[in-house]
C-alpha cells in the first residue's frame, strides 16, 4: 500500500510539472516559451513543431478584417498568439493534424466536384463532335492570290459545306491545317469562322471564298506545292446566334486537368 501511495504521489508531482506550454501573453513571452517547447522535443521533431505552429497561427486568422480597417497589425498578432496560448507541443501537433485533415477533405470534395463537371463537359464535347460530323466539308483549298491593288498577296480560303444537321446554322467555326505528306509538323494550324448570310438550312450546300487578313498568320505562311489544306468543323451557332454544338469546349487543358485529378482523387 505504501508503495502504491508513493507511485501515486510521484505521478501527481510529474503531472504538476507538466509539459512546457506556449505563452501567448506577448510576442516576447511567446518567443521564449516556443524556444523552451522546441528544446524539450527530439531534434528531429522540432521542424515539424514549427510547421504545426504556423498551421494553427493562421487557421483562425481573418486577414480581411485587417484590410477593411477593423483590426490593426497589433490586433492580428494578438489573435494569432491567443490561438496558441497555453498549448503543449502534443496539443499543437494534434490540432494541426486535425486542421490538415479537414483541409485535405475539403480539397478532396472540391476535386470530386470538379471531376464531375469536367467529365460532363467532356461528354458534351464528344456528343458535339458526332453532330458536327454531319456538317460536311466536301472541298477545302488554300492559296495566296496577288492583290489587284496594293502590295503583297491576299490569302484565300475556298470551302464547300453541306449542312447535314437538323438545325439551321448562322455561323460556322473551323480549324484549318496546312501540312505536307511525310512531314510531322504542319506549316500552319489556325482557326477561322464565317457568318452565313441568310443562314444555312438543313440539307443546303454552299461554297465560300474567304479572305483572311493578309497580316495574320494566314498571310505569312508559304507552304510548298505538295501541301494539303484540311478543314475540321469546331462549332456551329444556331439561328439565334447561340452555340448549337461546340467540340472545342473541352480543351487540352481541361483534359490534362481531368487526368491529374482522377489520378489523385478518383476511386
Amino acid at each position: 500500500m505504501r508503495r502504491l501511495m508513493c507511485v501515486a504521489l510521484m505521478a501527481g508531482i510529474l503531472a504538476g510539472c507538466g509539459e512546457p506550454k506556449l505563452d501567448g501573453s506577448s510576442q516576447q513571452a511567446f518567443k521564449d516559451s516556443a524556444a523552451k517547447v522546441a528544446a524539450s522535443l527530439p531534434e528531429d521533431k522540432r521542424k515539424q513543431f514549427a510547421s504545426d505552429v504556423m498551421v494553427l497561427a493562421f487557421q483562425g486568422l481573418d486577414i480581411s478584417q485587417f484590410f477593411q480597417g477593423k483590426k490593426n497589425a497589433e490586433d492580428v498578432s494578438a489573435d494569432m498568439l491567443a490561438a496558441l496560448n497555453g498549448k503543449t507541443a502534443q496539443q499543437i501537433s494534434d490540432e494541426a493534424n486535425q486542421v490538415r485533415q479537414a483541409r485535405a477533405e475539403r480539397e478532396r470534395q472540391q476535386a470530386l466536384t470538379e471531376i464531375q463537371e469536367l467529365a460532363e463537359k467532356q461528354k458534351k464535347s464528344e456528343a458535339a463532335k458526332t453532330e458536327l460530323a454531319s456538317f460536311e466539308v466536301s472541298k477545302s483549298r488554300f492559296y495566296q492570290k496577288a492583290k489587284e491593288y496594293g502590295l503583297g498577296n491576299q490569302p484565300i480560303i475556298e470551302i464547300t459545306v453541306t449542312n447535314g444537321t437538323a438545325s439551321a446554322v448562322s455561323r460556322a467555326y473551323f480549324k484549318g491545317t496546312i501540312a505536307s505528306p511525310r512531314r510531322s509538323v504542319p506549316w500552319l494550324v489556325e482557326t477561322f469562322n464565317y457568318s452565313i448570310n441568310g443562314g444555312l438550312e438543313p440539307g443546303e450546300t454552299q461554297s465560300w471564298n474567304l479572305a483572311p487578313n493578309q497580316f495574320s498568320d494566314w498571310g505569312k505562311v508559304e507552304p510548298p506545292k505538295d501541301a494539303i489544306f484540311t478543314v475540321t468543323v469546331e462549332r456551329l451557332d444556331g439561328a439565334d446566334g447561340k452555340p448549337l454544338f461546340d467540340a472545342g469546349s473541352f480543351t487540352e487543358r481541361d483534359a490534362t486537368r481531368l487526368s491529374a485529378l482522377k489520378s489523385k482523387y478518383a476511386q
